[in-house]
């Protein structure tokens, strides 16, 4: 027997159906299918199971709801609304997806607060989903005390069939089923809908058997428009289930309410209509005008205040206990929700000099990674199935991040790249203070770059470490060198691209990267050794670039440009064209974007505009370095796939020698 819905849950769910039929219309633009369909479940989880203070939405302890559907954003704006978020007004209703509105077309975190993560490409919310429970997980494990609990939160979503169909869901579900994250809980809406039609066109699977597979808990609710007491119990009961992360399959009607546009595709991506939206007024019973919400359902909604108010200060009151309890974690916890680093974090940070040998960058990273460990206990992060490539793993760290020690902060993501990356974004998005990175080969950036954008996009400090940066990985071939990655990645808003040259300069990339907490870095580091610099600088790697090498007789009438491996060869050249009465300057660029953000006056002095004659020299497409090199200038870069041989017999056949910069730079300097 299903349970049907009151009249006043039944005005709760209308109000969400129609604030998004009518905000969608005057937009002319939106997706009303899903709202409308899932308006019971939003209703159900917020009303009646949601922890949180509409009118504190940073609180730490609130329960984080992902929408990873988020083309159904005003399903997610109406809840805000009448739950009585500041942040979303009636006016911001009637302004969705306007020109400076809070209320965008997808969900978007530095917009909305309220709002936990940016979700628009399908499968990334569930995604960082995974990755909000692992911080809640993490941190549970690491401060709450048998007789005090200070972090305890649910990770809510709803996900829809285009969430469970993108590959990037499946690679970060199946490691949440394998890390047993009990307190996340998804409503899968099963409206059998996607843009194309009905979905046995293309995907006829079993997706609660698929989940159960990866060791999930599973339910299902056939009655999704109808039946809010089946949907609260269900997540009651995957609230009880401690040891498995839950699913709810929630089968629902798109568009739910529509006489003529419900259960098809036309609903999914397009307004009403006027005339349709009088038809499903008149279908629901809603006599009310556009945007009016009647005053019970405000008023029922907005319990939620002051639920919020005395939660938090319930939590208010549990924090007290636990700093006079303990007062050394509590000083560590409550730092960490400041966002502050610890007093001398950095004092650990290799040096080097040009007598100390010269390895790999990715070998100077792991050890950037061992100094810095110690000093940040917020420092969290893995590898895919690369640990012993990538050097992630923290000297001194013994054990992982697993279901039965979740206290550790190495995480092993298996062979998921895309999956990490969304991942790491989840620690980013629980805004408790955990700085999270992860490793793989730099030619698989491409494999999470729609994450990566989305770390660049919502202004997430996530580190990405990528190692193996160019054709010096050698016999693995074109497959594994990449060529184009790093231009393409330095063409991306807000994410630095370092590529350090040396050990100094490695730490100088870290450096920068664990202050930036609201830009993503893209560490790209090297397979082969390489020389350190006489003149490199940890600190000066924060202006991106820096002279390295200045000539002795003058002003210079050729500047070389290196980073990486290749600015050995900078240096090495230089020398021999010095010698021989040549005037040479060599510039190290570690990061091309914040060099680019330097003064005017300070870009000047690094490359004056008057010599005109500049080299660059990096293993990588040229592109981007055009604005460097001018028209009187030249390259010793990539433009074709690299090939399978030893990795220096590599960088010999595609000109990157001594040799062949001394032979650019001498036509250069007799042009």
């Amino acid at each position: 027997m299903v349970a049907l819905t009151t009249s006043l849950d039944t005005l709760c769910i209308n109000s969400i159906r129609m604030l998004a039929v009518d905000a969608i219309n005057k937009s002319k633009s939106g997706h009303p299918g899903l709202p409308m369909g899932c308006a019971p479940m939003g209703y159900a989880l917020w009303d009646k199971h949601l922890r949180h203070n509409p009118k504190n939405p940073k609180w730490f302890n609130r329960d984080r709801f992902v929408l990873s559907a988020g083309h159904g954003c005003m399903l997610l704006y109406a809840l805000l609304h009448l739950t009585g978020y500041d942040s979303v007004s009636i006016e911001d209703i009637k302004e969705f997806r306007q020109w400076g509105a809070k209320t965008p077309g997808h969900p978007e975190t530095f917009e909305t607060p309220g709002v936990e993560v940016t979700a628009g490409p399908l499968g990334a919310g569930i995604s960082n989903a995974v990755g909000l429970a692992i911080a809640e997980a993490h941190l549970a494990a690491k401060f709450n005390k048998t007789d005090s609990t200070v972090v305890d939160h649910y990770t809510y979503v709803i996900m829809g069939d285009g969430c469970n169909q993108e590959g990037i869901s499946s690679e970060a579900c199946s490691l949440a089923g394998h890390l047993k994250l009990g307190k996340l809980i998804a409503l899968y809406d099963d409206n059998h809908i996607t843009i194309d039609g009905r979905t046995d066109v293309s995907f006829t699977e079993d997706v609660l058997k698929r989940y159960e597979a990866y060791g999930w808990h599973i339910q299902e609710i056939p009655e999704g428009n109808t039946d809010v007491e089946g949907i609260s119990q269900a997540i009651e009961k995957a609230k009880s289930v401690t040891d498995k992360p839950s699913i709810i399959k929630v089968t629902t009607t798109i568009g739910y309410g529509s006489p003529n546009k419900s259960d098809t595709a036309g609903i999914h991506g397009a307004p009403l209509g006027e005339e349709e939206a009088e038809l499903t007024r008149k279908q629901l019973g809603w006599p009310y005008k556009p945007f009016e919400v009647p005053q019970d359902a405000y008023d029922q909604y907005r319990q939620a205040i002051q639920k919020g108010a005395q939660l938090e200060a319930e939590w208010d009151q549990t924090l007290a206990t636990y700093k006079d309890k303990y007062p050394n974690e509590a000083s560590q916890f409550e730092r960490m929700l400041r966002g502050e680093l610890p007093e001398g974090w950095d004092k650990d940070l290799p040096t080097y000099t040009c007598d100390d040998k010269g390895v790999a960058t990715r070998k100077h990273s792991q050890i950037c990674l061992g100094a810095l460990g110690p000093n940040i206990p917020e420092l969290i992060g893995g590898s895919a199935d690369l640990t012993h490539s990538n050097y992630t793993d923290i000297k001194g760290e013994t054990g992982s991040f697993q279901s039965d020690s979740p206290e550790k902060r190495y995480l092993h993501f298996g062979v998921r790249e895309h999956a990490m990356a969304a991942i790491l974004n989840g620690i980013a998005y629980h805004d408790s203070g955990l700085i999270p990175y992860g490793g793989t080969f730099l030619v698989f950036a491409d494999y999470m770059r729609g994450s990566m954008r989305l770390s660049a996009l919502s202004e997430l400090g996530v580190i990405y470490v990528l190692t193996h940066d160019s054709i010096g990985v050698g016999e693995d071939g074109p497959t594994h060198q990449p060529i184009e990655t790093i231009p393409s990645l330095r063409a991306m808003p807000n994410m630095m691209v370092f590529r350090p040259g040396d050990g100094n300069e490695t730490s100088g990339a870290y450096k920068v990267a664990i202050k930036n907490r609201k830009r993503p870095s893209s560490l790209c580091l090297s397979r082969q050794g390489m020389a350190n610099q006489q003149n490199s600088s940890v600190d000066k790697v924060a202006l991106g670039g820096y002279v390295l090498e200045e000539c002795d007789n003058g002003t210079p009438e050729l500047i070389l440009i290196g980073t990486g491996t290749e600015l050995d060869l900078c240096v090495q050249a230089a020398k021999k064209l010095n010698s021989e009465g040549e005037k040479v300057r060599v510039v190290s660029m570690p990061c091309v974007e914040l060099f680019e953000e330097q003064s005017e006056s300070y870009k000047e002095e690094v490359l004056p505009s008057k010599i005109r004659k500049r080299l660059v020299v990096e293993a990588a497409e040229c592109f981007g370095w055009h604005k460097y090199i001018g028209l009187d200038g030249d390259s010793v870069t990539m433009n074709s796939f690299g090939a399978s041989a030893p990795g220096g017999l590599c960088m010999e056949k595609f000109g990157f020698t001594v040799e062949n910069v001394l032979e650019k730079s001498r036509n250069l300097l007799k042009n």
